[in-house]
């Protein structure tokens, strides 16, 4: 039934007139409306209806369709008009339990759970007839985000979720760097321990309100849908990063803020929160598309494996030194002594007052696995004991490895950043062989590349038709519709149907025309309807200028159904750069074919829009500059 949900043909004189007028305020806003109204069947007679009208949006919150219901409660609203007030009172208590409530109970929640709007209710209210309804058929699912959604639920697309999960980033890298420094270079040495312990609070903190934040924000389920729900977050949050996340956040620098004496190990226990790395395998799989953030990720891991190599670098030299103390002298550190004119003691004592300060300990490490995982190292700060050799070449087979994973990567991204680069250099060389190959004339040789050069600098090397070639046609049609929207504003197109100017767009290209060029010769068959979108053009015939045409303006010819050959009466030359849409002939007559209806009306209305007529023979009024060349 091709009617509109507001039933105006079942209106009567004894429709309410304010019910009328809310039905359609509630169409126009895109509300919902519930109430009774009368309404007259074809033979005239009155009957009582319950009109519930929802309106159903997609995930853009726009509203796509309204889903009405009508039920006959003619019977159920005479009973209760014989009700005396006592009973109608009794029945205002106890509402769930009239047939009138229990049937707009049924339709409203058949309705509400069609467009995500059903609310918890008490089970007693709701007693649908099984009988009647079997199982509950599958509905499609509405993505209505703003009725779903609490208003306490964090969108996992939200800018805002994005600005703090680079922060958390952030705080990881943080806990990356500082927590194997703390346990490696500083051990138990409170004083240095101490300096970052506000900032390590602080960091604690932003973990532990990500957990609260996680357990609010939404997410996409397996089968491609955004769960708004809070119970299946929770319960998915749960059995995936909420274990990982609660470790992380363990509060052990508190223990510093209370003076509690803390060793290496509470140091260690805090190594578990290396494990939020993991997330940076989310972050790289929703990145990957853009090639700077992934080139900086990758180079930053790079750099943190450095940072993590040095520590271990240090502690086994400070092993061998604590295990041989009075007769060690030949391990790493001891030679790194020896040259900054700082050497270790026969005590051993690494963190004491011998040997070079932690800072330059430090640098000397990260020196050493930078160079070994990038090169071979240059000697100034070598292995000379059986456990440094063996770690040495551990660091040059990761260093291999991270060769071929992060330059790799690396390189791929930057030929993808330069691809348009290269392509236009690849096109240009060719471009430049055609020329040389087929000896062109010089002028003819400058035509083409500055024709190229411009279009490129126009559409970027992008091949619409190409591009679009893949998508289904309702789509495609969406797309040229919006790209050819302002021909098709045109009031030439002001009568046809939407069908009508879906197939039309398909068949409009762009086009672009360089200054001095010809965009037609006089006695050429016409084969598009040309629109100027931007730039200037002359119509010439022997030397005489007979019309300028400026933005806005429709070249053409008045067509005729049967006469489909049109030989133009004129030259149409750019005076500046141009962009044109071109309607191709064949393809709107073949669009004229389907729409008939359409036709006649087109065929009389493109004499009067069109700028300048080009058939033959045909004498045109042109409101345009004249001028004899």
């Amino acid at each position: 039934m091709q009617k509109s949900c507001a039933c105006k043909f079942l209106y009567g004189p004894e429709s309410s007139e304010g019910i009328i007028l809310s039905i359609d305020q509630a169409l126009d806003e895109r509300k919902e409306f519930k109430d009774e109204i009368m309404f007259y069947k074809k033979t005239a007679e009155q009957f009582w209806c319950l009109l519930d009208i929802v309106p159903i949006k997609n995930e853009k919150g726009d509203v796509v369709l309204f889903l009405a219901s009508f039920k006959d409660v003619t019977d159920t609203k005479a009973k209760a008009v014989q009700d005396d007030k006592k009973e109608e009172r009794k029945k205002e208590q106890v509402k769930s339990s009239s047939p009138f409530s229990s049937a707009r109970l049924r339709s409203s929640t058949v309705l509400y759970h069609i467009s995500g709007h059903l609310h918890s209710r008490e089970k007693g209210k709701i007693k649908l007839n099984k009988n009647v309804f079997g199982d509950l058929p599958a509905l499609p699912e509405y993505k209505i985000s703003e009725a779903k959604k609490s208003r306490f639920i964090l969108l996992h697309y939200s800018t805002l979720k994005a600005s703090w999960d680079w922060l958390i980033l952030l705080a990881t890298f943080y806990v990356a760097v500082t927590v194997p420094y703390n346990v490696c270079f500083i051990g138990d040495d409170e004083e240095l321990t101490r300096s970052t312990t506000v900032s390590d609070i602080f960091v604690e903190i932003l973990f532990i309100i990500d957990i609260v934040f996680n357990f609010r924000t939404s997410y996409v389920s397996k089968s491609g849908q955004v769960i708004f729900d809070a119970q299946q977050i929770c319960f998915h949050y749960l059995t995936t990063w909420f274990i990982i996340d609660l470790v992380a956040a363990l509060p052990f620098d508190l223990l510093y803020a209370f003076k509690v004496s803390v060793v290496s190990v509470v140091h260690l226990l805090k190594t578990v929160r290396l494990l939020r790395l993991l997330r940076l395998l989310q972050k790289m799989d929703r990145y990957s598309q853009h090639s700077t953030v992934v080139l900086t990720l990758l180079m930053s891991m790079f750099a943190l494996l450095a940072h993590w190599m040095a520590c271990i670098w240090y502690i086994i030299g400070k092993m061998e030194m604590e295990a041989n103390a009075y007769t060690w002298d030949i391990g790493w550190l001891h030679e790194l002594g020896k040259r900054l004119e700082s050497p270790y003691y026969s005590l051993g004592s690494v963190n004491g007052s011998s040997g070079p300060p932690i800072r330059s300990v430090y640098i000397a490490s990260l020196y050493f696995t930078l160079s070994s995982l990038t090169s071979v190292g240059f000697g100034n700060v070598s292995a000379n004991t059986d456990a440094e050799k063996i770690f040495s070449v551990c660091v040059m087979l990761i260093g291999a490895l991270m060769h071929a994973l992060v330059f790799g990567n690396v390189t791929a991204i930057i030929q993808r950043m330069y691809s348009r680069w290269s392509q236009y250099h690849t096109r240009t060389k060719d471009l430049k062989d055609f020329i040389r190959v087929h000896h062109l004339p010089q002028s003819l040789k400058q035509r083409m590349l500055e024709y190229f050069q411009t279009t490129w600098s126009v559409n970027n090397g992008i091949d619409c038709n190409e591009l679009l070639k893949d998508f289904p046609d309702e789509l495609r049609s969406d797309i040229t519709m919006h790209l050819n929207k302002e021909i098709l504003e045109l009031s030439l197109f002001a009568s046809a149907s939407r069908g009508c100017l879906r197939s039309l767009s398909l068949h409009i290209k762009t086009s672009f025309c360089a200054p001095g060029e010809y965009l037609m010769r006089e006695g050429d068959a016409l084969q598009a309807i040309f629109f100027v979108c931007s730039g200037s053009m002359e119509v010439l015939k022997d030397g005489m200028v007979l019309a300028i045409l400026g933005k806005g303006d429709l070249i053409g010819a008045n067509l005729a159904l049967d006469d489909r050959v049109i030989k133009t009466n004129a030259d149409v030359k750019a005076l500046t750069y141009c962009d044109l849409q071109c309607i191709n002939l064949k393809g709107l007559y073949e669009v004229l074919d389907l729409y008939p209806e359409y036709s006649l009306s087109f065929v009389q209305d493109i004499q009067q829009d069109l700028t300048y007529n080009l058939r033959e023979g045909q004498e045109t009024q042109v409101s345009g500059t004249r001028a004899r060349r």
